[in-house]
């Protein structure tokens, strides 16, 4: 078995392994594939004398694919190419080159370079560090002038430097990454990659406490990568540290609320989880963390307090000492076993808002106001019971801003909480206490409001998990039925649900009929009947009868557990007006701060303006330089649309999907199993004797029952549960059909070859089959020895929705393309049928990849297909769509938008949303724009004050907050006809 390792640049993503899982294992001596996307390589082991058929096959599905080592033939017998190169001196040997690069200091920088570099022939790895300003460059180039050359066309001058940093040289008999006999070692991840170890951080929750983390972390040694989820208060930090407390260490410094919730990678800590029944609010989680943080071997606690779970992150030999402080508090704690599922979502976060928060805020507003009224009464501002009630007002209201405003002084980061300080601190020194009381006070109220705003944005998917009962009735090995904890029932337990009831865990039925509503899970209106053989979902509705089922998912591995996953996870992400904002705001606040500057100081120094005037102005600048309102806008509705399209049976993987979406210009449509059934039916009966309709399908279906072809299948099918008539001597035809004696006649059923040897395909009934035959049906004649009796059509029926979506989608703009593997005329038939005027039949896979990258020329395209046959096209599209993806693991966890329900009219309803959200971030975006303009010029004119400053912005926060939050009150499909 040899191994080879490919270099894909086009990589990066799972449709791409699907796609090139699905057609390599079509290569014959192919053995397993191991994938590292996020360093687009993969690795084969295979025993083919020569790689170049794997390359073949990766560019046949458009993969942009080189080998990277080349294993050598069998038993040693050559060396790879890479070592042979390097044992005769060649320049093709890996060599490490290191860059100097003084503008390259942050991670938006080494996105740029990687996207530049990375796709480079010759190019290998690349390592960087930042705070050095270097980069560490694996190539087999001849120059490193075409490195130099990119680096500079993207404004990132470099010069080659440090190089006694690269790798150590070879030795001169040998490579050094050469095994034996001249192999080479094939290493898909640097060994030192480390590490990657979740925290959860309470008070991270909007971009400015992101930055604040960015610039502190960006000073610890060995972080190599950070990501955000700030909807879910969430920060996973890659590194190559031995623990991770220098991380926590440094969060604390700058004032977050940091916990260890989960480490990946290698670690060499155990893990306990206990089920802890008394655990369920936040002060028995205090209690415990109190106890178990200074434990020795202790390293951290991930605790969910709505399965009731702990789990305890140890380097102990024994867990006895943790099994007894949670003991000695009074908890019951119960040893799980590690291998029961982890919780689906974490926990809900509630307001996080104490009472004595909002009373601390009402007694601060009392006390702001009442300063205000004070000095408007003819006290002046100066005064002491003003400047006590405002010192009070701030004491009560503005101490956490403060004091995250000294945090981002000392950390010289330029955030909201510091121009809000600043703001303050000025208005106290020029004497306008009572105007500095009442915009801390408001903007503390501002920060309060949106944080329940985006608590209920961010809770918004867990009510599909309440949806799930925590019990459920379960058959137990004496007979009798008790009512136990979902989460304990195992795979295989028999399960009852009775009328009225919701189901607990995902199944199959066993006996009992009924009809269930599915609507958490596929979105659909209309009940759904239910009978033994078909398959239940946890969280959906038993509407009438008793039902058993088989227990076929654990809990925490349910279709609605992976679906709330799912969406968790896409909440995480940024979609790509959001990064738009986020860029734009890093470079909007430095400006309107260094203009404030300028026009607190400029004007007195050079013009003679009044100080006092000038100084207030500046202040005013400084509250309007906030960008709350504008980096709150995208994540809200981004978060809001994710949950609708769920609530809907759209299960979005991120609001990258959820954007694209308003743009497609053409859908291509894969036809069995989406515009179709994807199964044969019996669609017509047509008697050409005296024998009777009922009779025909008797006699079919009779001598049908015995055979296992499709076409017999759906003749049976179609004549249902009624009672077949006894064959004898049944004897199956090869290649022409069936036949049999019923009643004492000999019958025959089979295709037009058959009825041509009988010698009874008269002209009627060849006309028959041929008019069959042009609207792509299989036709079949039922016949005796001496006439045809009838003539019977099947096919692979069109879904009644089919037809109302393609129009849906045509209204909306979208042109929809039929692409299938079938013959050019079935192709053509179904296209007349929905309303397609495009159809392109006899398509093989790459031919359907070759076709999306046509369409994707003309404007973004989406590709809706069963993930199999059409992965290449999936992948190769910009949002692919799996149909009927509630039973189908595969495809909830590969898709771009699972379409939970086969039902093709949620593809123009998912197009109509993606649009509506679009609508709603692009007046967002503007009305916190035009606000902030239109209160600069009210400043600089000296026509705003400080407190009207902070309520234009604190009421602009709660107009885009709220308005995004329209998108979780919509459960109905709207008009989809919105301009992009």
């Amino acid at each position: 078995m040899q191994r080879s390792a490919f270099r894909i640049a086009n990589m990066d993503c799972r449709n791409e392994e699907a796609a090139i899982r699905s057609r390599l294992s079509q290569v014959s001596q192919v053995g397993s594939l191991s994938f590292d996307l996020p360093a687009r390589r993969l690795l084969v082991e295979h025993q083919l004398p020569d790689p170049q058929p794997l390359l073949q096959a990766l560019t046949e599905i458009g993969m942009s694919a080189s080998l990277e080592a080349d294993g050598p033939g069998a038993d040693g017998a050559a060396c790879g190419s890479a070592c042979s190169s390097a044992c005769s001196g060649s320049k093709s040997v890996p060599s490490t080159d290191v860059f100097t690069i003084p503008d390259m200091d942050c991670r938006n920088e080494e996105a740029a370079i990687r996207a530049r570099l990375e796709p480079l022939d010759g190019v290998n790895s690349l390592a960087f560090d930042l705070r050095a300003h270097r980069l560490s460059v694996v190539h087999t180039l001849p120059s490193v002038d075409p490195i130099l050359q990119e680096l500079q066309a993207i404004g990132m001058p470099a010069h080659l430097g440090d190089a006694m940093k690269a790798a150590p040289p070879a030795r001169p008999d040998a490579d050094a990454s050469c095994g034996p006999c001249g192999k080479p070692e094939i290493s898909l991840a640097q060994a030192e990659s480390g590490n990657t170890t979740q925290f959860l951080i309470t008070n991270m929750d909007c971009p400015t406490e992101e930055a604040l983390i960015r610039k502190r972390l960006g000073k610890v040694d060995a972080i190599d990568r950070l990501d955000f989820d700030l909807m879910n208060r969430r920060l996973a930090v890659q590194h190559r540290l031995g623990d991770p407390a220098p991380v926590l260490d440094a969060l604390r410094e700058i004032g977050m609320k940091a916990t260890v919730e989960r480490e990946a990678g290698a670690s060499p800590q155990g893990q306990a989880t206990y089920l802890i029944e008394k655990m369920d609010c936040p002060t028995e989680e205090a209690l415990l963390r109190k106890a178990l943080e200074g434990l020795p071997g202790v390293a951290a606690l991930q605790f969910d307090l709505m399965s009731r779970t702990l789990t305890v992150s140890h380097s102990l030999h024994d867990v006895s000492p943790i099994t007894a402080a949670i003991e000695r508090l009074g908890m019951a704690p119960v040893l799980r076993d590690s291998s029961q599922p982890v919780p689906a979502v974490t926990r809900e976060f509630g307001s996080g808002i104490s009472k004595s928060q909002w009373l601390r805020m009402a007694a601060a507003g009392v006390l702001a106001i009442g300063a205000e009224v004070m000095a408007f009464s003819g006290m002046g501002e100066s005064s002491l019971p003003v400047v006590g009630a405002s010192l009070a007002a701030i004491a009560l209201g503005g101490i956490e801003t403060l004091k995250k405003g000294w945090i981002a002084l000392r950390t010289r980061s330029l955030n909201m909480n510091l121009l809000m300080t600043v703001a303050v601190i000025g208005a106290a020194l020029i004497g306008q206490w009572p105007e500095a009381a009442v915009v801390i006070w408001l903007f503390g109220i501002a920060e309060m409001i949106e944080a329940l705003s985006l608590d209920r944005a961010r809770n918004a998917i867990r009510k599909l998990m309440d949806l799930a009962p925590e019990t459920a009735l379960v058959k137990q090995a004496d007979g009798r039925w008790d009512e136990v904890k979902a989460e304990t029932v195992p795979l295989g337990a028999l399960v009852r649900v009775r009328p009225g009831e919701r189901i607990a865990l995902d199944g199959v039925v066993v006996s009992g009929a009924s009809a269930v509503n599915q609507a958490p899970i596929t979105g659909e209106s209309m009940p759904v009947e239910k009978n033994p053989g078909d398959t239940v979902f946890a969280g959906t509705i038993n509407e009438r009868g008793t039902l058993e089922f088989e227990v076929r998912s654990r809990k925490g591995e349910t279709t609605l557990d992976r679906i709330a996953r799912s969406v968790q996870d896409a909440q995480g992400q940024r979609a790509p007006t959001q990064r738009f904002v986020d860029r734009f705001a890093s470079v909007y606040t430095p400006v309107v701060f260094a203009l404030a500057i300028g026009i607190a100081v400029i004007p007195p120094l050079f013009f003679g303006g009044a100080w006092f005037d000038w100084v207030y102005k500046a202040l005013v600048m400084l509250v309007i330089a906030c960008p709350c309102a504008l980096v709150i806008s995208t994540p809200v509705t981004v978060v809001s649309g994710l949950a609708a399209a769920a609530r809907r049976g759209i299960l979005v993987k991120g609001g990258l999907y959820l954007e694209q979406g308003r743009m497609l210009r053409a859908v291509a449509l894969d036809k069995t199993g989406t515009l179709t059934h994807g199964r044969p039916a019996l669609t017509e009966t047509v008697p050409v004797a005296s024998m009777s309709r009922e009779e025909v399908l008797r006699v079919a279906a009779s001598l049908d029952a015995l055979s296992e072809h499709p076409v017999a299948t759906a003749i049976v099918n179609g004549y249902g549960d009624r009672p077949h008539a006894t064959v004898q001597r049944f004897e199956a035809l090869a290649g022409r059909g069936v036949k049999g004696d019923i009643d004492g006649q000999t019958y025959y059923i089979g295709n037009q070859r058959l009825a041509t040897e009988l010698g009874v395909a008269s002209e009627p009934v060849r006309a028959l089959l041929e008019q069959f035959e042009a609207q792509a049906k299989t036709a079949v004649v039922l016949a005796t020895g001496q006439q045809a009796l009838a003539v019977l059509a099947v096919a692979d029926t069109v879904r009644d929705s089919s037809k109302l979506a393609v129009a849906e989608l045509k209204r909306l703009g979208v042109e929809p393309v039929m692409l299938t593997g079938d013959n050019s005329k079935t192709a053509q038939a179904v296209a007349a049928q929905v309303g397609i005027t495009d159809a392109r039949g006899d398509l093989l896979p790459h031919d359907k990849l070759d076709a999306i990258e046509k369409l994707a020329a003309r404007g973004a395209v989406g590709m809706v297909g069963d993930g199999v046959n059409d992965a290449p096209a999936l992948a190769k599209s910009n949002i692919g769509f799996a149909m009927g993806a509630a039973g189908t693991d595969t495809a909830i966890e590969t898709a771009d938008v699972a379409l939970m329900q086969d039902d093709l009219r949620k593809l123009p309803e998912f197009i109509t949303l993606s649009r509506r959200v679009g609508g709603i971030l692009k007046a967002n975006i503007a009305f916190a724009i035009g606000t902030k303009a239109l209160f600069m010029v009210l400043a600089f004119t000296g026509h705003a004050s400080l407190w009207l400053a902070i309520l234009a912005d604190m009421g602009a926060s709660l107009v885009v907050v709220f308005n995004g939050l329209r998108l979780l009150g919509r459960t109905a499909p709207t008009d989809g006809r919105h301009a992009d």
